[in-house]
């Protein structure tokens, strides 16, 4: 009897281990390849493609709380103004990783952890920041996300910029 039993508890542990588990993380998915296509749309500056990985009702975190997301078309304006201060901008080819993750409630995240790199046209100086986006999916579309990076660096140079301009302005009309 003692076999018995064991023989059909050995049974039912080995069919529950034996069932397919759901994937809660992984670095390989649909959701991972459009990710990499927004990063590339990004770098190349292609905002209609970049803009079609995402539902008309995303919100944009970047470096913001929720409640001041923006929207898909309000980023996209925002970058287009970024770019026009840059002479180029990219993410550092083999320092990208990217993962996703289900978590407890179904809900769908690709991780990216990228080092961005940039040259401010007014200075050529080139900038080297760390940056890290999390993006929700539903139906192959990202719905939310997440970025935080710190441009204090390119703010404190932009703003020297500008006073510098303004005391050009201010002894030119001395003259």
């Amino acid at each position: 009897m003692k076999r018995i039993l064991f023989l059909a508890l050995s049974m039912v542990f080995l069919f529950t281990a034996c069932q397919k588990q759901d994937m809660r993380y992984t670095q390989q998915s649909p959701e991972i390849d459009t990710y990499k296509k927004i990063i590339n749309a990004y770098e190349k500056q292609d905002w209609e493609a970049l803009a079609s990985h995402y539902a008309d009702t995303a919100k944009i975190m970047n470096n913001v709380i929720e409640k001041e997301g923006k929207t898909i078309a309000e980023e996209i304006a925002m970058g287009k103004e970024d770019a026009a201060l840059f002479s180029s901008w990219d993410y550092v080819d083999g320092e990208s990783d990217y993962e996703m993750v289900v978590t407890d409630k179904g809900k769908t995240y690709v991780n990216f952890w990228g080092t961005w790199k940039g040259t401010l046209a007014a200075n050529n100086k080139t900038y080297t920041i760390p940056a890290h986006i999390t993006a929700q999916f539903v139906d192959g579309k990202v719905v939310k996300e997440f970025g935080y990076w710190d441009i204090s660096k390119i703010m404190l140079d932009i703003q020297s910029l500008q006073q510098a301009e303004i005391a050009v302005m201010k002894d030119s009309t001395r003259l």
